[in-house]
């Protein structure tokens, strides 16, 4: 059974007044990991260093910087963080002006409610989860297209399997934001030597051969994933990654009526998650469509 409880969604509060914060926090401290700042520029620092999240509730009125200025300030890098107002007196102009312009989704005056505000700020990391996840399913959606659209095009322009390799192998690099993609073919069960391309992370030029989970992934036609984070079963296959500077790596067969024809390899240098079941399916699908072009030109 696994008790590792949910991680608890990031939040940023900012007041001039250390009174407010303090309530602020202790308010929320349960359900969110909760940031402070006690300015707008203050805030904008916190957030390059620790990176989105899911809710910024704002005081307006503070020295140097106005809590919508600053709100407006988060937007081009966080868009999918949800946004509230703190505001102690009327200035219709701006507040009208902000939630108009998609900067700000509430306002709470000043003193507020402890359980409105409450649940105004959950409803508010509903909003983000929400938008997170359709935000998502179009980044998906559109590196399908891309990657699906580059091997048609791959299939219709290209006359030899050789000239095949490095479109499809970067393709599948900037679909995924993988550091590296090898696309090697295989003869008779065996690396080809000299047939591969690989993209910009930099590995030794006999890595894949070397690989310890090639072996498996040959002889069972099974995608096999390894990802630095996850519990250590193969020390030597730890070592064999960590050396070579990877922290996940994806080897998916290539086959065509039962046979192999090649082996694509993808590495991340950065990547701490492992691959989502709509990631796997779409490389599933692609490799497949490759294997349809290497085979109609490996016939040419």
């Amino acid at each position: 059974m696994n008790s590792e409880r949910p991680k608890k969604p990031k939040m940023l509060v900012v007041d001039d007044e250390p009174d407010n914060l303090d309530l602020l926090y202790r308010t929320f401290r349960r359900d969110f990991n909760v940031l402070r700042a006690e300015s707008g520029l203050n805030a904008l620092s916190l957030l390059s260093s620790e990176g989105e999240v899911a809710v910024i509730i704002s005081d307006q009125r503070m020295p140097e910087m106005k809590g919508t200025e600053f709100l407006s300030k988060t937007v081009p890098n966080f868009p999918d963080t949800v946004r509230i107002i703190l505001t102690g007196f009327t200035d219709v102009e701006d507040l009208v002006e902000a939630i108009n312009s998609g900067q700000v989704y509430k306002y709470i005056t000043k003193p507020w409610n402890p359980s409105e505000l409450r649940a105004v700020v959950q409803q508010a990391s509903q909003t983000y989860e929400l938008l997170k996840q359709r935000t998502e399913e179009l980044q998906r959606a559109q590196a399908q297209t891309a990657l699906l659209a580059t091997i048609v095009q791959v299939a219709q322009e290209y006359d030899s399997w050789e000239s095949c390799l490095e479109p499809i192998a970067a393709a599948f690099s900037e679909s995924f934001c993988a550091d590296s993609c090898i696309l090697q073919m295989i003869d008779n069960d065996q690396l080809s030597q000299g047939k591969g391309s690989h993209s910009t992370l930099t590995i030794s030029d006999n890595f894949l051969e070397q690989d310890p989970l090639l072996p498996e992934a040959m002889a069972k036609r099974q995608l096999m994933s390894w990802l630095n984070t996850a519990p250590a079963t193969a020390p030597a296959i730890n070592q064999y990654y960590q050396q070579a500077g990877i922290e996940a790596h994806l080897l998916v067969p290539i086959t065509y009526r039962g046979n192999l024809l090649a082996i694509l390899s993808l590495q991340w240098q950065q990547r701490k998650t492992k691959l989502s079941e709509d990631e796997l399916k779409l490389i599933h699908l692609s490799a497949q469509q490759v294997g349809l072009v290497l085979a109609s030109n490996c016939s040419r």
